[in-house]
């Protein structure tokens, strides 16, 4: 799969439930949006990411990404302790100078 280098990292860190490495991955001012709230910068990212984390206990499972530039559109199967699990659900990052600055995800 042709995934980001940053991106890989992202979900390694996820998969070890590593807050600090995953939000190295994150620029300062990143925007995280997930099921319809926006956190901005990374404090706020990892209080949603921690916070989420705990509460539906999850895996994520990349399937396929496609790249277009500094964006790139992953599918990955997720699974936890969540209504509806395992879902498949599409992440849109953005990418600049080496940095996360933007993730939307949504069931595919």
């Amino acid at each position: 799969m042709d995934t980001p280098g940053i991106i890989n990292t992202y979900f390694e860190a996820d998969r070890r439930n590593d807050a600090d490495a995953l939000l190295d991955t994150f620029a300062i001012e990143a925007v995280v949006e997930d099921e319809g709230a926006r956190h901005q910068g990374v404090a706020a990212i990892r209080e949603w990411w921690v916070a989420a984390k705990k509460a539906a206990q999850y895996v994520a499972e990349p399937l396929e990404c496609t790249v277009d530039g500094d964006k790139a559109l992953l599918r990955a199967k997720v699974s936890g302790q969540f209504p509806g699990s395992p879902v498949t659900l599409a992440y849109d990052f953005a990418i600049k100078g080496g940095k996360i600055v933007s993730l939307r995800s949504d069931n595919d």
